[in-house]
């Protein structure tokens, strides 16, 4: 079993290229291979610069290779689509132009991949991991947003060879079971392949051990998070937005929150997962001063567990 841990700046807060407040790229990458890290996502569009010489070159000094990038939009809106498919082509022009990364024996699609996120949307936010009170989409509007989903992979996958993997998020439209059991119904395989995140579907009250199960062969990356259990009873006691959960700390470095990483480890041992996984740790980017720390110790404890 040959499992990479790689890390996302989402670590850092950045989610949204448009808070004044984000810490710089530099900073990121540099903390990043600080913490022993190898590998790193993009983040979200329009963070790390499209400019290849001068990522190419920060990477290499920081001893960092690119595992994914990142489509965090509006995956339901018409209008949207073709801001989507640029985002698609500057994305993954950018990966393929990029060192690739090593790829495992047991590994069905190499790195790096395009993770497809519905954004979350501000009638969905406040119910985040609320099952029973969340709006869905009529069907009209899923048949939609399966169709932007599977034209971006289609793209990525035909013209660039990057395979695309849908994360289902809190407080988008793909995030509860029902959702997620749909999407694997409505996109083939052969299209696109599930990122699955521990933190999300832990959130979303599923658990991890069983949906990893569940979905073992259409698994093709991973995500990696912890909750801290009181945090999550209170803000799942209130309205609270979705990212104001993540400022109040209810993602917390791996080892010190609820979820079983010696039951996921077993598990992944057992269906021989190979390749790349990736923490996370959202959190608000006025609290990146403690970023790196955290993503150390994100590391250590995994590596303490054998992945």
């Amino acid at each position: 079993m040959t499992m990479h841990i790689t890390s996302a700046p989402c670590c850092w807060g950045v989610d949204d290229v448009n808070n004044p407040h984000l810490p710089p790229w530099q900073r990121v990458l540099g903390e990043a291979a600080q913490a022993g890290y190898r590998g790193i996502e993009l983040g979200p569009y329009g963070y790390l610069p499209l400019d290849i010489d001068l990522v190419g070159t920060a990477l290499e000094a920081n001893g960092l290779s690119v595992v994914a990038g990142t489509i965090f939009d509006d995956l339901v809106d018409p209008a949207n689509l073709d801001n989507l498919l640029r985002q698609t082509r500057d994305i993954c022009d950018l990966l393929t132009r990029l060192p690739r990364l090593p790829k495992a024996p047991g590994q069905r699609f190499a790195a790096p991949y395009l993770v497809l996120i519905d954004h979350v949307h501000a009638e969905r936010s406040l119910v985040a991991g609320h099952p029973e009170r969340a709006p869905r989409l009529s069907p009209e509007r899923w048949r939609q947003a399966m169709a932007h989903i599977e034209a971006i992979a289609t793209l990525a996958r035909d013209r660039y060879g990057v395979r695309a993997v849908i994360h289902p998020h809190a407080g988008g439209y793909i995030e509860f079971e029902d959702e997620i059991e749909q999407l694997v119904a409505d996109i083939p395989a052969e299209v696109a392949g599930l990122c699955l995140d521990t933190g999300h579907l832990y959130y979303s009250k599923m658990d991890p051990v069983s949906w990893l199960r569940r979905y073992a062969g259409r698994i093709d990356y991973l995500h990696f998070k912890d909750i801290d259990p009181e945090v999550y009873a209170e803000v799942m006691a209130e309205p609270v937005d979705f990212f104001a959960a993540c400022a109040r700390g209810v993602m917390c470095p791996i080892g010190r929150g609820v979820l079983d990483y010696d039951a996921i480890h077993a598990l992944l041992k057992e269906l021989d997962y190979q390749g790349y996984i990736t923490v996370e740790q959202e959190r608000d980017p006025r609290n990146a001063a403690g970023s790196l720390q955290d993503v150390a110790a994100s590391l250590a404890f995994l590596q303490s567990k054998g992945f």
